[in-house]
């Protein structure tokens, strides 16, 4: 039986093996195989009960990080997503939540060169899209703080707060910030009709519809959404065709075999009241847009980090959907999206000058903890 070192961490809502890149083979085919047979991957039911994942696809991912000798506290940090129910990775973008682990582990592997305190920058490279993320660590004597009393939404209790910068973050996938060159395009779907999307590319690839287009109010759940196939169904085949169009994909059989991750599919409403999944109120003058992405077939029960930075930056982008629903709360330094369990918080800041669009980074905060050190075992 093999065995690996690995740490298991909580990163904001997700949770992810973490591997040293020096104790997994070079080989991405070889990468891939182990993490199937770590996750249990290869379960037709989407348990995973024979491995590590928990069935979901927020609980089924991985990052693989090794130091870059080439600049101080640089660190190389690949994501994997990893699929509950057949022996497939998919690397196409990045995971924001995870993102915020990236720092933790790479201090607690020993693969920073220089600890400050109370805050230690590491600058995380991201081998998927890149692109530079700076992750501000709290570190008191030399060890990560972990104990706070900063909260975010999806998660219980506090922790200490992570900052994330995503430097430079339009293009990450595709390598253009709006996909198609337009801010608004109309996509036919067949079985479906046509319906109207706005495609922004930053920190991942979003394909923006509105709620209302749908025939939905904004502020369904999960249960509302993953156990209604025909509007599900509607809703990945909106995915596939944008994936197509944007160059993921030959075909929409093609994006929903080796690109399901991205482009995300997300849908936006007005601000307006509404119940949380932990059956919180979330008052209509706290939030400047309602926001729902699907991740791997199901909607997100929270909100993915990347998708929060695209929506951040989508606000500021005149005529895209999401200018057009957030209104003059684009103008804002940060933007308070509502999602299925609470709110996120971004900040963006965009530059336009003569119809040429920059986006010099996206902000978020974000909690994360180690929840195992140890080896994982392969049969």
């Amino acid at each position: 039986m093999q065995s690996i070192p690995c740490f298991w961490m909580r990163g904001g809502t997700s949770k992810a093996g973490s591997f040293i890149e020096s104790d997994l083979p070079e080989s991405i085919v070889e990468q891939n195989n182990i993490l199937c047979r770590v996750y249990g991957s290869d379960d037709p039911t989407g348990r995973q009960i024979n491995g590590m994942g928990g069935g979901t696809s927020t609980t089924s991912k991985a990052m693989i990080v090794g130091k870059r000798s080439n600049e101080v506290n640089g660190i190389n940090y690949t994501f994997c997503q990893v699929d509950v129910s057949a022996n497939q990775v998919d690397r196409k973008g990045n995971c924001g939540n995870i993102s915020s682990a990236v720092g933790p582990f790479a201090i607690e592997a020993g693969l920073v060169d220089e600890i400050t305190e109370p805050v230690t920058q590491v600058r995380i490279f991201n081998t998927n899209t890149n692109k530079t993320i700076v992750s501000h660590v709290p570190v008191k004597n030399g060890k990560v703080v972990y104990n706070g009393d900063f909260s975010i939404s999806g998660v219980p209790g506090t922790g200490a707060r992570i900052r994330l910068d995503f430097l430079s973050p339009g293009g990450a996938v595709t390598g253009k910030l709006l996909p198609t060159g337009n801010v608004k395009d109309l996509i036919a779907v067949p079985g479906y009709g046509t319906v109207e999307v706005s495609i922004v590319d930053a920190a991942n690839p979003l394909v923006f519809v509105r709620a209302a287009d749908l025939g939905i109010t904004g502020q369904e759940m999960p249960k509302d959404i993953d156990g209604n196939a025909e509007l599900l169904n509607h809703m990945l085949a909106i995915r596939e065709a944008a994936a197509v169009l944007i160059g993921l994909a030959k075909n929409r059989e093609d994006a929903k075999i080796n690109s399901q991750a991205v482009p995300k599919f997300c849908f936006i409403s007005p601000a307006d009241d509404y119940i949380s999944l932990p059956g919180e109120k979330v008052a209509k003058q706290d939030i400047d847009l309602q926001a729902r992405m699907l991740s791997m077939g199901k909607l997100h029960p929270v909100l993915a980090i990347t998708g929060g930075i695209c929506i951040g930056v989508a606000a500021k982008i005149p005529g895209t959907l999401v200018n057009e629903v957030v209104g003059h709360a684009a103008e804002k330094d940060e933007l308070n999206i509502g999602h299925c369990s609470g709110v996120l918080s971004v900040g963006a800041k965009v530059n336009i000058h003569d119809g040429d669009i920059q986006v010099e980074n996206g902000t978020v905060y974000r909690t994360a903890r180690v929840l195992m050190k140890g080896n994982v075992e392969l049969n």
